[in-house]
């Protein structure tokens, strides 16, 4: 497994949490949101998934990876 952690603009709230890891999870990873820090961390297996499949599933729920 490989970790990243991603820093995603626009997130404030609990929903905001249940959406992006919820984004990611569909796509077959797992991530865990710090609002404080305005980070997500992502575990996933990248002989399945790229970096940018991963931004584009969080910048569909309408946040920004910068």
């Amino acid at each position: 497994m490989t970790n990243i952690t991603l820093q995603v603009e626009g997130m404030s709230c609990n929903h905001c949490v249940k959406a992006v890891e919820g984004a990611v999870k569909e796509i077959g990873a797992s991530a865990k949101v710090d609002l404080a820090s305005k980070s997500v961390a992502v575990s996933y297996d990248e002989s399945k998934l790229t970096v940018e499949a991963i931004k584009e599933a969080i910048e569909e729920q309408g946040y920004d990876v910068v």
